[in-house]
């Protein structure tokens, strides 16, 4: 994998990681961005080392998915079974589906299925194959609605 490739995989699950915070904790943005930048984006915690990530990739993705939450979780709710709500959905993997939505809304230098397949990945960091399942066909109907 090429170095831009592992930067925005790490920026990717950080960016899940700030959005689970940032519904969690309600942060400021602004100080939930510094703290990333600070102490996490290619950090070592509790003799863990973390990868480099593109900051300004990261910033995109939580900052976007921030500002058109209302929009993305619309996107997210028409994708769902019937009875089935955001409520219901485990909160890391609605995040992982809301930064899967924003880049498949928002970045078009991006491939769809280069998305899809990320946030696979990243699902697959927090659950097992069932869930990690459930992410690509919920990313897979957002990408058919927005993407041509």
């Amino acid at each position: 994998m090429k170095a831009t490739s592992k930067a925005r995989s790490a920026a990717r699950l950080a960016a899940v990681q700030a959005l689970y915070q940032l519904e969690m904790e309600q942060t400021a943005l602004a100080r939930l961005l510094d703290e990333f930048h600070q102490h996490r984006l290619g950090a070592e915690i509790e003799d863990e080392q973390y990868l480099d990530a593109d900051t300004a990739f990261f910033d995109d993705v939580v900052r976007g998915t921030h500002a058109r939450r209302e929009e993305i979780d619309g996107l997210i709710t028409a994708r769902l079974a019937s009875g089935w709500t955001l409520a219901r959905i485990d909160k890391t993997m609605l995040q992982i589906l809301r930064a899967g939505t924003y880049e498949l809304l928002s970045r078009g230098d991006v491939p769809t299925a280069a998305v899809i397949s990320e946030y696979l990945d990243v699902a697959h960091a927090f659950f097992d194959a069932r869930e990690a399942k459930f992410v690509n066909g919920v990313l897979d109907a957002v990408a058919k609605g927005v993407r041509k």
